[in-house]
């Protein structure tokens, strides 16, 4: 059973809680391994260099997007599929945990996940912009 008068708060907490993890991730490919650098990993692994950009694009707005709340449920699955793309790209050779060498996939899958929820609840309480109004 659904608690209707809390879960437009937990749908907030994980709504925010994804934004900011997003921004952490982001900031990690700028701050840490640099635009280049990011870009260099995503031509070694036989992608093309411009979609490392629009990855980056991708994590510093849906993040701001997700924290604010602006379309966040729509935004949850652009998000969602990158996450569903690392595993398929990156993690999934490495094994199941992320602490492997090269990073597992039980985090992105759990990221994926937690964006689907999301998609599921809707935007929650305090959302800029809301993805449907509600209905009476």
């Amino acid at each position: 059973m659904i608690n209707t008068s809390t879960a437009p708060y937990a749908a907030l907490l994980l709504r925010v809680t994804l934004g900011v993890m997003f921004l952490a991730h982001v900031g990690l490919k700028l701050f840490v391994f640099s635009v280049p650098g990011f870009v260099g990993y995503f031509a070694s692994l036989g992608l093309p260099a411009v979609l490392a950009y629009a990855v980056i694009a991708l994590e510093l707005l849906g993040g701001f997007a997700l924290i604010l709340g602006i379309y966040a449920p729509i935004v949850a699955l652009p998000l969602a599929l990158e996450m569903l793309g690392t595993i398929a790209l990156v993690h999934r050779a490495n094994g199941w945990l992320f602490t492997n060498k090269g990073g597992g996939w039980e985090y992105p899958a759990f990221w994926a996940v937690g964006l689907v929820a999301l998609f599921l609840l809707g935007d929650g309480v305090l959302a800029l912009k809301t993805a449907k109004k509600a209905r009476a």
